[in-house]
């Protein structure tokens, strides 16, 4: 099932603003393990939502950063699947997924992930979330936390925006509905990727913004306009009450500081730091990360 008019959109504007034109819609299989497979979809109050399901065993839900979609866990789940049920939801305004309704706001995002338990009758799961995936579990453990077996945070942080980030989202947020994406993606890149994978590997950067390429100026807006208002969750670390991993990347934009805070506050939470990557350390190293999770997981009881 494909959402068409928000394809059309994405190559309205490619041809507009003179962006870099992504490949077709349907990906080749070597790109992600999933495209074979036709994507489920759930309806929220006001959007059309899509993920993918794969693999056998407990659930484990997996959530992408911002502005990437569900492929970009395909390296790790292809290490994963073999041992656990797999849901990747292209969130909100990401992918294939729709906008809906005004900014896409932390609330909105734990609710669609809240549906999605529903609809995949998933009573309890460990929850993967890197960057703003990270951002909305918070409130997810904050309005569904019954569904929550175990906790990995990676490559995010518990604080709210600064008054000078805020500002930056929202007008980060005006300049693409002026301008279009290609600028922006161009100038995401080298803060999410680490150097090492942007001097060795131009195929991982090349699937990046491919990934970006799938969201439109409505869509990154949305987003960043959600993301200026989410709530700070410091306060929530004291209350997270499950097993918790904390997963950093030694080349992160996001200052290690804000791991060890989640770390110190959250009971019994451990963290792992992996070399040599971003903000993108799911991607840039996955044998390194789904060995970390296969770890963890692996030590936890069947949820």
């Amino acid at each position: 099932m494909v959402t068409m008019p928000k394809m059309q959109r994405n190559h309205a504007e490619n041809a507009a603003f003179g962006s870099i034109e992504p490949k077709a819609h349907t990906l080749t299989c070597q790109e992600s393990l999933y495209n074979c497979l036709v994507m489920p979809t759930l309806r929220s109050a006001d959007a059309q939502l899509f993920y993918q399901v794969t693999g056998n065993g407990p659930d484990v839900v997996l959530l992408h950063p911002f502005p990437l979609n569900h492929s970009f866990w395909t390296p790790v789940a292809e290490i994963l699947s073999t041992g656990y049920r797999l849901i990747l939801p292209d969130l909100r305004a990401h992918g294939e997924s729709e906008l809906g309704d005004g900014p896409a706001t932390m609330q909105k995002l734990a609710d669609d992930l809240a549906l999605l338990c529903r609809e995949e009758r998933i009573q309890r799961a460990f929850f993967v979330g890197v960057s703003i995936g990270g951002y909305l579990l918070f409130e997810f453990w904050r309005r569904h936390r019954e569904h929550v077996a175990a906790l990995v945070l990676s490559n995010t942080r518990a604080g709210a925006e600064t008054a000078e980030s805020k500002a930056n989202r929202l007008a980060i947020a005006e300049k693409v509905l002026g301008e279009g994406t290609a600028g922006f993606i161009e100038e995401m890149l080298p803060k999410l990727l680490s150097p090492a994978t942007r001097t060795h590997r131009p195929d991982m950067v090349d699937a990046a913004r491919r990934m970006m390429q799938k969201m439109s100026a409505d869509d990154i807006a949305g987003v960043q306009r959600g993301m200026a208002e989410r709530p700070d969750s410091v306060a929530t670390l004291q209350t997270i009450n499950v097993p918790t991993l904390v997963i950093a990347g030694g080349d992160d934009s996001v200052p290690l500081a804000e791991a060890e805070l989640m770390r110190q506050n959250i009971l019994a939470s451990r963290l792992q730091v992996i070399a040599n990557a971003g903000h993108y350390a799911a991607l840039e190293k996955p044998a390194q990360f789904a060995a970390l999770l296969r770890d963890f997981f692996d030590g936890l009881p069947r949820p």
